[in-house]
């Protein structure tokens, strides 16, 4: 099916880093790149899809030991607890009190975790976005530019979900099944709905079922963005994308850039990501509801200097 389309050179990709820019359209300063296309009037539109008041969730849970280690400790009496007895009289006066908590620690990005990627994430040739460089990212310190706190107000906005393997009839994408711009348009005729600026635009592959039936893992193979797909979305000025994948077909067809969804949108039109959705429940309550527009509420953790965070997409119909 991908054989027949027309697919942009290498050159031509390379060069959307230069013709899909975003750098100094709202400012030499500026680190929140596409979600200024995010303004009053698309959050206030954006509550007014809100029609049934039903909310469903968009990323998978994080799994012990999986994704993530954590150490939990528990004391069903606090009173007993190492240190009590320093404490105020009422604290281990109190027996029947306890408590438990965690330490926990992962690595959010890569396949698995539904996360977001903030623009500080990815450097072409040095450079972040808006042109600073990668030296403004060290060890200690994380990023001081473009990271996920450029985000700390969270993102509300209209979420548009494009089932792009509804629209061919089959389950799933198969690994490294890419998806063009004309999957794009014929999700958006088959679902009656068209995608506006200020936009989230969730792309549901399949994979989320397929994981589920089968534990699909492609390993560094998947379904995704084609690089095609980019002055598309530059075009119809789309705030953030997400994928039930980590975004870009893998492989992505063009040796001289990896992940040219995320090098290009990160770097160049400081777009921001959405890594690893589930959009299962998404889909099958769209169809339900005749509806594929919804509110969409993303909160990312205030993790200062970090290129992203785990998150908890929320879809509001």
């Amino acid at each position: 099916m991908t054989a027949e389309r027309s697919m942009p050179t290498p050159d031509d990709v390379l060069g959307y880093f230069g013709a899909l820019s975003n750098w100094g359209r709202w400012g030499d300063d500026d680190q929140r790149g596409t979600l200024n296309h995010i303004t009053d009037e698309v959050r206030l539109a954006a509550a007014r899809t809100v029609r049934h008041g039903r909310s469903v969730s968009c990323a998978w849970e994080v799994a012990v030991p999986r994704d993530m280690e954590r150490s939990t400790t528990t004391c069903p009496c606090a009173a007993d607890m190492p240190g009590a007895e320093t404490m105020p009289a009422a604290f281990h006066a109190d027996r029947r009190w306890g408590f438990s908590h965690e330490r926990l620690g992962m690595m959010f990005h890569g396949n698995t975790v539904t996360h977001i990627d903030s623009p500080c994430h990815l450097y072409w040739d040095g450079t972040m976005y808006n042109g600073r460089p990668h030296t403004l990212v060290d060890a200690a310190r994380g990023s001081a530019w473009a990271a996920v706190t450029a985000a700390a107000d969270g993102i509300v906005t209209r979420g548009v979900l494009l089932d792009v393997a509804a629209a061919r009839d089959v389950p799933w994408l198969e690994p490294g099944e890419g998806v063009f711009p004309e999957d794009l348009e014929e999700a958006e005729r088959r679902q009656g709905v068209r995608v506006r600026p200020g936009d989230a635009v969730l792309l549901r592959t399949g994979h989320g079922r397929a994981r589920r039936e089968g534990g699909a893992d492609g390993g560094f193979r998947q379904a995704g963005w084609h690089a095609s797909c980019l002055p598309w979305l530059h075009e119809r000025e789309v705030a953030l994308i997400g994928a039930d994948t980590p975004q870009d077909v893998q492989p992505s067809g063009y040796d001289d850039v990896l992940m040219p969804v995320h090098a290009v949108g990160l770097v160049a039109m400081g777009l921001w990501l959405l890594d690893n959705c589930d959009l299962e429940a998404c889909a099958s309550t769209a169809a339900e509801l005749g509806r594929w527009d919804f509110q969409l509420a993303v909160a990312p953790v205030r993790f200062a200097g970090t290129s992203g965070s785990p998150v908890n997409p929320i879809a509001t119909f």
